[in-house]
């Protein structure tokens, strides 16, 4: 499975914010974004802050589709 979000990064968009504002704004480490624009994992407990912060659902942020199969497997 591969996570997207580029939802999140429409969001920002459209709310004339960047990536720096949103680590600011929710009170992220610079790392967690960075592993969001790879399409990495982040806490549930990460984007509840982010939606909370966005006046978002997590759908509106996320998706998940399959990916090439070598993603890493989580146990």
């Amino acid at each position: 499975m591969k996570i997207n979000y580029n939802g999140l990064w429409k969001i920002l968009i459209d709310k004339n914010m960047n990536k720096k504002d949103l680590t600011e704004r929710v009170g992220l480490a610079p790392a967690t974004v960075s592993k969001m624009g790879k399409g990495e994992f982040v806490s549930m407990e990460v984007l509840y802050r982010i939606a909370k912060e966005l006046e978002v659902d997590f759908g509106d942020m996320v998706s998940i589709g399959k990916g090439t199969g070598n993603e890493e497997k989580i146990n």
